[in-house]
């Protein structure tokens, strides 16, 4: 699975990185945590609003950061 958190380096997108970190520790789940800081490379998947969440090529969410439950019940539901 690869993980990819969006966002300019900010203080949300560093604590975005972290709940991913745990959500998948939560789940015992392996994956490939890449953290996008280019603006044209977070374009390129259409979001507006930073950070932001793709799994596998796919947008979980953006402009937001959830709780580590959250996103560990989105990474679930999307495998």
């Amino acid at each position: 699975m690869k993980l990819q958190v969006l966002g300019t380096g900010c203080s949300r997108c560093r604590t975005l990185v972290e709940r991913v970190k745990e959500a998948t520790a939560l789940l015992s789940t392996a994956a490939d945590i890449e953290k996008i800081e280019d603006i044209q490379a977070i374009a390129r998947f259409g979001i507006m609003a930073t950070p932001a969440l793709v799994m596998d090529g796919k947008v979980l969410f953006s402009g937001r950061v959830p709780t580590t439950r959250e996103i560990a019940e989105l990474i679930a539901s999307h495998k």
